[in-house]
């Protein structure tokens, strides 16, 4: 499933950087710790890795 928006890329790979213990889980604010507390680490390198360049900053609350 890759990343819809700049912003759900930058969460899923705050929230990936948590789960390898590479930073402070108490760091994590909003969509990162959500995407942190229900997410496998799997999941979260999938949006992570999605390639930035077509994607928008954030997704319009139109869209699903």
């Amino acid at each position: 499933m890759p990343a819809q928006s700049k912003a759900q890329q930058k969460a899923a790979g705050a929230a990936l950087a948590a789960k390898r213990d590479e930073s402070e889980v108490s760091a994590l604010q909003g969509a990162s710790r959500e995407m942190y507390d229900s997410m496998t680490e799997a999941e979260l390198e999938d949006l992570a890795a999605t390639p930035r360049k077509q994607l928008p900053d954030r997704k319009d609350e139109g869209d699903s």
